[in-house]
């Protein structure tokens, strides 16, 4: 088994020999796109280094077991480690999402339920900050627009994190929470005390390292200026700073507006354009393949409701995976791990699910 391993392991070591060469960092492209590759391959080289190791001492001690008793008693552990070992080899050979270890921005929307909506989008939002926090990443608000109870009718947020370990990266563990997020709870406005239902949508963006990876002809875009505005509507700048950009192809359009500066809204509306465009770009490549993804889970669909936050119980339900819990008061406080687990572990299942009906 694991057969397509040693293909893996010679393109790891062309990959140390070209990383150790100096003249490779003279162009930081290429470097960080070998190192990518580098750290996609790392887990995969140590786990098969682990379970080769394993499976030589098993054959060991199953020689030495009629002559040494000792040798005898090690046979079930080192059966039982090299069953670990095998497993977690297996899984690390699904292929992964490239973007997995790519930072992200991700948007929270509110949705239907008005003020309600957006004060939930809020709340989500400090959800995912102190979740970020939580994992020692860092945040950084690109773009936000405030209702006026104090939530938010939209708000973007770049996220980026240090490990170069595929599974750890971001993007990994964030994809799965696009989608529609619902609320069920007491709304400060009303009155009578009644359970309201609101929404707020989420989208996950992995974010471009370098502009050269998104092909984007400045001709293929609308880009118009006028004066932002805040909550309520009401002007918030005299001169026309706010930037809107619109690519013309695809009607991607992006809108900015909390810098003074007419260059600086420009600038971020264009980091947010071209993650738009490379998750559009893959979602036609998934489109084209979707034999192979129609089983995974659904990764920035704003449109699919995946998950509800009951606040009178303090329950937390994902409608994908089943995951179900009663701590709804922590998971807003940033513990989302079990949670984010869950969508994970559901999609590497659905992964292996689809290779082992495709081996004859």
């Amino acid at each position: 088994m694991f057969e397509s391993v040693q293909g893996m392991l010679d393109e790891h070591a062309a990959l140390q020999k070209e990383l150790s060469d100096p003249a490779v960092y003279a162009d930081q492209s290429l470097a960080r796109k070998l190192g990518r590759r580098s750290a996609q391959l790392n887990g995969i080289v140590d786990s098969y280094n682990t379970w080769h190791g394993l499976e030589g001492d098993l054959a060991a001690a199953r020689e030495m077991a009629t002559e040494d008793p000792e040798f005898a008693a090690e046979v079930p552990e080192l059966e039982a480690q090299l069953e670990i070992a095998q497993e977690r080899l297996r899984r690390l050979l699904i292929p992964r999402d490239p973007n997995d270890s790519r930072d992200v921005i991700l948007e929270v929307k509110g949705g239907e339920g008005g003020d309600e909506a957006a004060l939930f989008a809020g709340d989500l939002l400090r959800m995912y900050m102190r979740y970020a926090d939580s994992r020692g990443w860092k945040t950084e608000i690109i773009s936000a627009t405030e209702s006026d109870l104090g939530g938010y009718k939209d708000v973007q947020m770049a996220v980026k994190g240090s490990s170069r370990d595929p599974a750890e990266g971001v993007y990994a563990r964030l994809k799965f929470e696009g989608g529609v997020h619902r609320v069920q709870r007491v709304p400060v406005t009303e009155s009578q005390g009644r359970i309201h239902t609101s929404a707020a949508g989420v989208l996950v963006l992995p974010e471009v390292d370098e502009p050269e990876e998104v092909d984007l002809n400045q001709n293929d875009l609308k880009i118009d200026v006028y004066r932002s505005s805040g909550p309520g509507g009401q002007s918030v700048n005299t001169t026309d700073s706010a930037v809107r950009i619109t690519h013309l192809p695809t009607g991607i359009v992006v809108a900015m507006q909390n810098e003074k500066s007419q260059l600086q809204n420009r600038e971020a509306a264009m980091r947010v354009l071209r993650s738009r465009l490379l998750a559009h770009q893959q979602a036609e490549i998934d489109a084209a393949n979707s034999d192979i993804r129609k089983s995974q889970i659904r990764t920035m669909d704003r449109s699919e409701r995946i998950r509800t936050y009951n606040y009178p119980e303090n329950r937390i339900a994902d409608h994908r995976t089943g995951y179900k819990a009663y701590n709804l008061d922590t998971v807003m406080n940033g513990d989302l791990e079990p949670v984010v687990q869950s969508a994970i572990e559901m999609d590497e299942q659905a992964r292996l699910d689809a290779i082992g009906a495709d081996t004859p």
